[in-house]
């Protein structure tokens, strides 16, 4: 498995509050991280830096997760920590009050992905079925399309479509959403946070990704056309690409 985490602070944005990366644990199998960052006195960013160095800690102490029920109660268990640290430091700093992150997280090995999510930054997987948003967003505008209020067109122009109905670190007590899925060699996955996902349509992610060029010009050039579109806010993502180990005795 190889993959590329890529951030920007965008165009019109002070700073970057978006966090996230790549890391193997002792085993290899890989996590991904990108995390949306908001609230408090410019504290998103301490947030979603907090989510990241804790999922990435714990990680590393990991040796394998070898079943899905295995890989899922362990994002359970660390999103539920990550959740009370960030909490807690929100209660006890003034600058860090009402502060908290939207989170994708995937682990991938060989066999299956496990994802988990808060909030409105999304997963993709292209496969022999197409490209498709795995995850659902948990924002106002799409409880509103999923209600039949509004249609998909409407709510990328929704005036409120940024209003996210839970977070990381908000609340004591966060439910995220966990699925396990299978995946094969030359599937792809796209991480990304809604700086990406607000300013590409799903039809042009789809395009981009399904390329033959290298993941990290992919990311690139996704990070770039959502600047040339405005780039209001941070834009993040991860590409991640199922490659097998090269078979001895292969040409």
């Amino acid at each position: 498995m190889i993959g590329q985490f890529l951030t920007d602070r965008g165009q019109v944005r002070s700073h970057n509050e978006d966090a996230g990366g790549l890391f193997y644990n002792q085993s290899g199998q890989l996590l991904a991280i990108i995390a949306d960052g908001m609230g408090g006195h410019q504290a998103g960013d301490v947030a979603s830096q907090m989510a990241t160095k804790t999922l990435e800690e714990k990680w590393m102490q990991t040796t394998t997760l070898d079943t899905p029920e295995e890989t899922e109660n362990w994002l359970t268990n660390v999103l539920e920590e990550a959740n009370s640290s960030i909490y807690q430091q929100s209660l006890e700093k003034d600058e860090c009050q009402g502060m908290g992150t939207t989170i994708v997280v995937v682990i991938c090995n060989e066999e299956f992905i496990t994802v988990a999510h808060i909030g409105d930054s999304r997963c993709y997987i292209q496969n022999s079925h197409g490209f498709k948003q795995i995850t659902e967003d948990h924002s106002l505008v799409n409880a509103l399309v999923q209600s039949g209020q509004i249609s998909k067109v409407d709510a990328q122009l929704h005036p409120r479509k940024n209003v996210v109905l839970k977070a990381l670190g908000t609340e004591e007590k966060v439910e995220s959403d966990i699925q396990t899925l299978g995946w094969e060699e030359g599937d792809k996955l796209l991480l990304c946070s809604d700086g990406l996902s607000d300013k590409v349509m799903e039809e042009e992610l789809s395009e981009y990704i399904k390329t033959i060029e290298s993941i990290e010009n992919t990311g690139e050039k996704l990070i770039t056309l959502a600047n040339q579109r405005g780039g209001e806010d941070n834009v993040s993502l991860v590409i991640v690409q199922h490659e097998l180990a090269e078979k001895v005795g292969e040409d």
